[in-house]
């Protein structure tokens, strides 16, 4: 299985955090199959690549240490694929959504780290 993960600080009201955060998923061709106030859960929507490709993306909303304008963001990507290469399915949809969060024009990106 293939597994990637990474965290952000953003400087965002949390208000106005999840409906960014759900825009950015659904702009990188994931359908949201789960969403609470503190996660959300989409995944890619099929057509594009097997079954076993598909990717998953998880993300944790860290409300309980949020400020009113600051926020951290738990990433998992995953899917059933092997990471055989270092180039597969899965990286590029990581790469894809955390590009996106980073250049996203709803907040101002303070911290970043991916694993």
């Amino acid at each position: 299985m293939a597994r990637y993960t990474g965290f952000f600080i953003v400087a965002v009201p949390i208000d106005r955090l999840r409906q960014s955060l759900i825009e950015i998923l659904e702009s990188c061709n994931l359908d949201i199959i789960y969403n609470t106030g503190d996660s959300v859960m989409a995944r890619e929507i099929p057509g594009q690549v097997s079954i076993p490709k598909l990717v998953t993306a998880e993300v944790l909303i860290e409300k309980n240490t949020a400020s009113e304008s600051e926020v951290r963001m738990n990433f998992v990507i995953k899917n059933e694929e092997l990471p055989l290469q270092t180039n597969n399915h899965c990286r590029q949809m990581f790469e894809l959504v955390s590009r996106s969060v980073m250049n996203n024009n709803n907040w101002r990106l303070l911290e970043s780290m991916a694993l």
